[in-house]
């Protein structure tokens, strides 16, 4: 789990509309230190992996918030598709505001020596999901649950991505789509099995 304090989560707040503008860089990561009433100096201290390690903990920080959104909301009572839509549009609805950050972001987790780090995000992206949906399992459907919606994620945040706006309905719907052909497609491996006799 990544390290969280008051200093960091102030530092990240103040972090997200500088590298909207300027990226996730040491450069960024100083100014909002010194934005946030911080020595700029400590900005080492704080974040060790640096943008990368800054990047880390705003992903952590999102799926934190989504998880108390999820939370609050008591999704239990919602059928497990409905869950997990909701749970996306949840934390859609907290990166709308940093989109352009999430961009850059994106720009700097697709730079081959950080696609290490860029699948870790997106596997603990999913594991989040699940435990807010409420997940139990333990055997191999846990691995085969949060695969599949990493991927799914990855789709519909590369959807959302595409255009300027902060709408999140399109992509939304690009998610429906999706949901709507795994179902289809299980409903299909299912019929396919051998009965028991």
């Amino acid at each position: 789990m990544t390290e969280r304090s008051p200093e960091r989560a102030a530092a990240l707040a103040a972090l997200l509309p500088i590298a909207a503008e300027q990226g996730w860089n040491w450069g960024s990561l100083r100014a909002a230190m010194a934005a946030a009433g911080q020595d700029s100096a400590l900005a080492e201290s704080l974040f060790p992996r640096g943008p990368l390690g800054a990047v880390e903990a705003w992903v952590d920080a999102v799926n934190q918030a989504m998880e108390a959104a999820a939370a609050a909301e008591d999704i239990a009572r919602l059928r497990v598709p409905a869950r997990i839509r909701r749970l996306v549009a949840l934390r859609l609805g907290l990166l709308a505001p940093h989109k352009q950050a999430l961009r850059r972001a994106m720009a700097l987790l697709a730079l081959p020596w950080n696609a290490g780090t860029a699948l870790r995000l997106n596997a603990a992206t999913a594991d989040a999901m699940w435990h807010a949906a409420g997940d139990t399992s333990a055997d191999f459907s846990w691995y085969t649950r949060r695969a599949t919606l990493a991927a799914l994620y990855a789709a519909t945040l590369a959807y959302w991505l595409r255009d300027d706006s902060a709408e999140t309905g399109p992509a939304l719907a690009f998610l429906d789509r999706r949901l709507a052909e795994q179902a289809r497609l299980g409903r299909a491996m299912r019929r396919l099995r051998p009965r028991a006799v």
